[in-house]
């Protein structure tokens, strides 16, 4: 199989080198200088062992690879917000033999939350879930860093809505070969709304630049409970934290890298680099309007998203409010 990663930033260039490292073809989708850096330069990949760098096809969209083939696996990577425009230009696309992507071809929805994989169905016959577990960082325009060591991540994998089949299973395996661990699992929806209770603190992080101070972690987890209550409401059901632990023992441990920080979050890289859009609204939103469709109030998640994305659109710096003052607000929301 070829493995077209559509978004090879932090998360999907890790899968992308990971899987051209144990000798599978991969091509990677990017935009603006990212792109020339990969073009250029190729993939710097900085994981424990080294930097390692990948001279990969990199292209901006389908059309430069014309017709795709039909051992290609589409991989979507790219923050939720950018869904839309991505499987719109990837739809249509022309499969040797006959036929569309959309109607032909496996997509992976390698992304935080849940929308993304109901956007693809809309769209796309053959679609499947992953809950993203991978410490990842874009670096700068062509460098990409992974600390997790001896793997690399935990990605969960399953047909959406349910199920599993043997293309989810050869995909599994190739992951398998690529310093991953991949169970495919019939129920993968769970394990992503156990991710999307966790990811609920990207804002805080984003807003206040961590999430580890105590003050963080008592707002996280009244955060945390809200969105419970919400999905408790909706009957929507999400792995304990006991079952993750035991998913994850300690397969993946963090180790510093050598000129590479470890930076924050997804939400916090979108502030840092300054993208003008954050993945908000599917996170804190997504608990935000299960809770009006439920009847459940959600004030602490709709704070997070307004002022995560007011953050996003004015290009404020990640971490500039004093969590004092995120917490003062959250109050101020809960009160009637």
């Amino acid at each position: 199989m070829r493995y077209i990663i559509i978004g090879a930033g932090a998360v999907g260039g890790t899968v992308g080198g990971r899987l051209a490292q144990a000798g599978h073809e991969v091509v990677l989708v990017a935009r603006g200088r990212h792109l020339m850096e990969l073009d250029a330069h190729g993939l710097r990949l900085r994981v424990p062992e080294r930097e390692l760098t990948y001279r990969l096809p990199a292209v901006d969209g389908p059309g430069p690879l014309g017709e795709l083939r039909a051992d290609d696996v589409l991989v979507l990577a790219v923050k939720t917000q950018d869904t839309v425009s991505a499987l719109d230009a990837w739809a249509g696309t022309p499969v040797a033999g006959g036929g569309t992507a959309a109607e032909r071809l496996p997509l992976v929805c390698l992304q935080n939350g849940v929308e993304s994989g109901r956007l693809a169905l809309r769209r796309f016959r053959h679609v499947y879930g992953v809950c993203v577990w991978l410490p990842s960082t874009f670096v700068e325009p062509g460098v990409v860093s992974a600390p997790g060591t001896p793997l690399t991540g935990i990605l969960h994998l399953g047909r959406l809505p349910y199920g599993t089949d043997d293309t989810a299973r050869r995909i599994a395996a190739d992951l398998a070969d690529a310093r991953f661990e991949a169970p495919v699992v019939p129920d993968v929806a769970r394990w992503q709304h156990a991710k999307l209770l966790a990811n609920l603190s990207n804002a805080i992080e984003a807003l206040t630049g961590s999430r580890e101070t105590e003050a963080a972690q008592a707002l996280f987890a009244r955060v945390r409970a809200e969105g419970e209550a919400v999905l408790d409401a909706a009957g929507i059901a999400y792995t304990s934290d006991a079952e993750q632990r035991a998913a994850r023992g300690d397969k993946v441990t963090l180790v510093p890298l050598d000129g590479t920080p470890r930076g924050g979050g997804s939400s916090w890289q979108s502030l840092v680099r300054g993208t003008g859009t954050i993945e908000a609204d599917y996170l804190n939103g997504e608990i935000a309007l299960l809770g009006r469709l439920h009847g459940v109030p959600a004030p602490l998640n709709e704070l997070l998203q307004h002022l995560a994305n007011r953050f996003a659109r004015e290009r404020r710096a990640a971490g500039s409010m004093p969590v004092a003052e995120l917490v003062r607000r959250a109050d101020a929301a809960e009160q009637p």
